[in-house]
C-alpha cells in the first residue's frame, strides 16, 4: 500500500511549489476534459446553423452552473475536512466527513433539481431567455438536472482523492467521463439526429461513468468513505454545514454575477448573447488551472494547517499566488495569436466576433485578477473563515459586477459590459490579498506547555518576597 492509500498526509514536506504546479496542472486536466467537451458542444451546436440553438446553450448554462455550484461548495467541505483530518493524523475520521458530505450532497441534490424543475421555465425567463430560445433552453435543461445528485456524489469523490494527494485518479476519472461525452456527441447529435437533446443525452451519460470512475478509486484505493448511518450524518451535519453552507453560498455568487453579465449583453441582441455562450466554454478551457487552484491548494493548506505547520500556509498562498501569474500570462499569449482562428472555428461574425477578440486580448490578462481571489478563497475555506469567502465572492459578483457592468454597456456596447465585469474583479482581488495577508499573519505555532511551568512559578513567587 502506498502512503497515499495509508491515509498519511503528504503535503506536510517538500516544495510547496512543487505540490502547487503538480496538484493544479494534474487537477486542471480532469477540468480542462469536461470543459473542453462543452467547448466542442458548442462547436457542434454551431454547426447547426441556428444561432437560437447557441443562445439556449448559454442560458441554460447558466442556470446548470447555478445548481452545480451547490455541488462546488459541498465538494469544498469535503476537501477542507478530510484533509485537515488527514494532516491531524485521524484518516478514520476523515472517512467519516467524507461520508457525511457524500451523502448530504446526494439527498441535496435530489431535492434542488426538483425545485429548479417545477420553476425552470420563470427561470430562464428571468435570466431573458424568451420565444425559441427559451423552448430550447427548457429542453435542454429539464435533460441534464435530474442528474444533480450523480454529480454530487461525483465532486465529493473527487474532492476526497484530491484530500489524499492523489490529483491523478481525480484527473482520470474526469478525463474518462469527457471522453465519454466527446464520442457520443457527434453521434447522439449528427448521425442520430437528435441536436440539442442529443447533447444534452451526452452530458449525462457521462456523468454516470464519471462517477463510476471515481468512487473506486476512492473507496478500494484510499478507503475514503466509510459505511454511511443515518446517525453518522446527523452527528456531521453541523461541522459540515459550518464549511458548506459559506461555500455554497460563495459559489452561488458566481452564477449570479454571470446571470447579471448575461442579461445586460442579451439587451444588444442574441449575436451578443450567443458570443458570451462561446466566451462560457472558451474561457474554462484556456484558464482550467487558473479554474482549479481552489480544489488543488485547498488539500495542502488544509494538511498543513491541521499539523500547525503555519508558515507553509503561508508559504502555499505566495506559491499560488505566483503560480497564477505565470500561468495566465502564457495563457494569454497564445490565446492572442490564435484569436482568428478560434473566432473562424464557430464562424462568428459581427458581435459574436468581437466579443471574443476582446476575450482572447485584455480579458484574457484579467484571469489573474480571478485567480487570485480562487487562491484566497481556498485559504479562507480551509484556516477555518469560510464566511469571509461567502463575503468576497458576493461582493464581487453584485457590487463588482452590476454597476461596472451597466456603465461599460452604455459606454461600449456589449464589449463594455465584459470590461466592466473584469474592472470589478481587479478592485475585488485586491481586498481579497488584504483580507487573506491580514489572517495569515495572525496564525502561530501554539507553544508548547512548560512541564515545570508551576515550579517556575513558586520559585518566581518565592524569590521575589525574599525566600
Amino acid at each position: 500500500m502506498t502512503s497515499q492509500s495509508s491515509g498519511q498526509a503528504v503535503f506536510l514536506s517538500g516544495s510547496l511549489m512543487r505540490h502547487v504546479t503538480r496538484m493544479s496542472l494534474t487537477t486542471s486536466i480532469g477540468l480542462m476534459a469536461i470543459f473542453a467537451v462543452d467547448f466542442v458542444d458548442m462547436v457542434f451546436i454551431s454547426m447547426l446553423g441556428n444561432d437560437a440553438l447557441a443562445a439556449a446553450v448559454g442560458y441554460a448554462g447558466t442556470l446548470l452552473f447555478f445548481t452545480n455550484s451547490v455541488n462546488v461548495g459541498l465538494s469544498i467541505a469535503a476537501g477542507a475536512l478530510v484533509s485537515r483530518e488527514l494532516g491531524a493524523g485521524r484518516p478514520d475520521q476523515a472517512r467519516r466527513f467524507g461520508t457525511s458530505v457524500a451523502v448530504l450532497g446526494a439527498i441535496t441534490g435530489m431535492i434542488l433539481s426538483a425545485l429548479v424543475l417545477w420553476n425552470l421555465r420563470a427561470l430562464l425567463s428571468l435570466l431573458g431567455a424568451e420565444g425559441e430560445v427559451l423552448d430550447l433552453a427548457v429542453r435542454y435543461s429539464s435533460i441534464i438536472l435530474p442528474t444533480m445528485w450523480v454529480m454530487a456524489l461525483a465532486m465529493a469523490g473527487m474532492a476526497v482523492l484530491r484530500a489524499h494527494g492523489d490529483a491523478r485518479r481525480s484527473m482520470q476519472a474526469t478525463i474518462f467521463g469527457g471522453l465519454v461525452n466527446a464520442v457520443l456527441d457527434p453521434i447522439l447529435i449528427f448521425a442520430v439526429g437528435l441536436g440539442l437533446d442529443g447533447a444534452a443525452i451526452a452530458s449525462v451519460i457521462a456523468r454516470v461513468c464519471m462517477l463510476i470512475a471515481v468512487m473506486r478509486p476512492a473507496t478500494k484505493v484510499h478507503r475514503g468513505f466509510a459505511r454511511p448511518s443515518l446517525k453518522q450524518v446527523v452527528q456531521d451535519v453541523r461541522p459540515v454545514r459550518a464549511i458548506a453552507v459559506p461555500a455554497v453560498l460563495t459559489n452561488i455568487a458566481t452564477p449570479v454575477g454571470n446571470a447579471i453579465v448575461i442579461r445586460e449583453v442579451a439587451q444588444f441582441g442574441t449575436d451578443a448573447v450567443a458570443g458570451m455562450a462561446v466566451i462560457a466554454r472558451l474561457m474554462p478551457v484556456a484558464f482550467s488551472v487558473v479554474f482549479a487552484l481552489s480544489g488543488a491548494i485547498g488539500p495542502i493548506v488544509g494538511q498543513n494547517y491541521g499539523a500547525g505547520q503555519y508558515d507553509r500556509v503561508k508559504e502555499t498562498f505566495l506559491a499560488g499566488v505566483k503560480f497564477t501569474a505565470i500561468y495566465v500570462l502564457l495563457m494569454a499569449a497564445v490565446l492572442f495569436a490564435l484569436r482568428g482562428p478560434i473566432a473562424d472555428l464557430f464562424l462568428a461574425q459581427g458581435e459574436t466576433r468581437a466579443l471574443i477578440y476582446l476575450f482572447c486580448g485584455p480579458l484574457a490578462l484579467a484571469s489573474f485578477f480571478n485567480g487570485v481571489i480562487f487562491v484566497a478563497n481556498a485559504s479562507f475555506n480551509n484556516l477555518g473563515h469560510p464566511i469571509y469567502s461567502t463575503w468576497v465572492n458576493w461582493g464581487r459578483h453584485t457590487l463588482g459586477t452590476w454597476p461596472f457592468a451597466v456603465v461599460g454597456g452604455i459606454l461600449a456596447g456589449a464589449p463594455g459590459v465584459l470590461l466592466g465585469q473584469a474592472l470589478g474583479g481587479v478592485i475585488f482581488a485586491v481586498v481579497c490579498w488584504v483580507m487573506v495577508r491580514r489572517v495569515v499573519s495572525k496564525l502561530s505555532t501554539p507553544k508548547k506547555p512548560d512541564p515545570f511551568a508551576g515550579q517556575n512559578r513558586l520559585h518566581a513567587l518565592f524569590g521575589r518576597r525574599g525566600w
